[in-house]
């Protein structure tokens, strides 16, 4: 899957992802390969994204998430690395 992290003013992370977990406003998910179609607003929060055998945690604040495709674009206001 492709994930892409953005935020007003940069990029904050783009590349090939086994998944990624998201604070949404209902409470957080995990997004998975072949994941349904889904568009959800996002809490401040850590996004954790999982690749191979690593895993990097991204601190948002605020945003929103859109699956489609096994494409994941984030839109946050502001974001940092943890």
């Amino acid at each position: 899957m492709k994930l892409e992290i953005l935020t007003p003013d940069k990029k904050v992370f783009e590349g090939e992802v086994r998944s990624v977990t998201v604070p949404g406003t209902m409470g957080s998910f995990e997004v998975l390969k072949d994941h349904a179609p889904i568009v959800s607003t996002l809490e401040d929060g850590k996004v954790i994204i999982r690749t191979g055998n690593s895993e990097e945690t991204i601190l948002i604040k605020g945003g929103v998430i859109e699956v489609l495709n096994n494409n994941i674009m984030v839109l946050a206001e502001g974001a940092q690395n943890s």
